[in-house]
């Protein structure tokens, strides 16, 4: 696992579709343009709505780790 700085971790464990993207755009609200916000997930969807969403809003996928059946991702805002 890589080591990244985080700026704020929001939990999204437990959340089926749509959820974890819409609450992830107002987490994303919530750090600096820059900053990375680490979200734990586990839903699978995520693996493809996630890298549509930040295409679509400009923000960066620094990084997407499986662990068991957490996806963690690591996205950094860039506007």
């Amino acid at each position: 696992m890589t080591d990244h700085e985080v700026a704020r971790t929001f939990d999204a464990s437990g959340l089926r579709c749509p959820m974890p993207i819409l609450k992830t755009k107002k987490e994303i609200q919530q750090v600096e343009v820059g900053q990375i916000l680490k979200v734990i997930a586990t839903d699978v969807g995520t693996k493809k709505d996630f890298p549509s969403w930040a295409k679509r809003t400009g923000n960066e996928i620094v990084e997407m780790i499986e662990e068991g059946d957490k996806i963690i991702w690591y996205i950094r805002r860039v506007k």
